[in-house]
């Protein structure tokens, strides 16, 4: 949530260098099921063993997704990996609130954005304040309906 695909533009080249096929989906962020189901358009595409990785919210989407028959595993980076039938607000009244909560805002159309004077501290505050500022511009807002 809250980033694109770019977010990935360090590892892709890594992995592609091992000769593995990377795609990285461009998930809508409008809501749950349809950021699953445009995940299982892209894992359609795909060619032989699959692994998806989710980032944040996208592990709710790739727990989701993941059972189709070409996904070989899955990989929760820095993300939730939510037990059957749990929901993402299940999980945010179990677990503590994420440090960054506080630089979330949520707009009048029911989208939520975090503000780009802490989007380096609340969101990627392990990345150079360079690419900070870049993924804070390309930022995706994530619709109330998805959490």
């Amino acid at each position: 949530a809250f980033a694109d695909g770019s977010s990935w533009s360090r590892v892709i080249p890594l992995l592609q260098a091992e000769g593995l096929n990377v795609t990285a989906v461009q998930n809508p962020l409008t809501s749950l099921a349809e950021d699953v189901a445009n995940t299982r358009r892209l894992l359609a595409q795909q060619e032989g063993p699959t692994i998806l990785v989710g980032h944040s919210y996208a592990g709710f989407v790739i727990t989701e997704a993941g059972n189709a028959p070409n996904v070989a595993g899955l990989v929760y980076v820095s993300s939730y990996g939510p037990d059957h039938g749990e929901s993402h607000d299940d999980l945010v009244k179990r677990l503590p609130a994420p440090a960054g909560i506080s630089a979330i805002r949520l707009d009048g159309d029911g989208f939520l954005w975090i503000t780009r004077d802490k989007f380096h501290e609340a969101f990627v505050h392990d990345v150079e304040e360079a690419d900070a500022r870049i993924l804070a511009a390309v930022q995706k807002p994530v619709s109330r309906k998805s959490c």
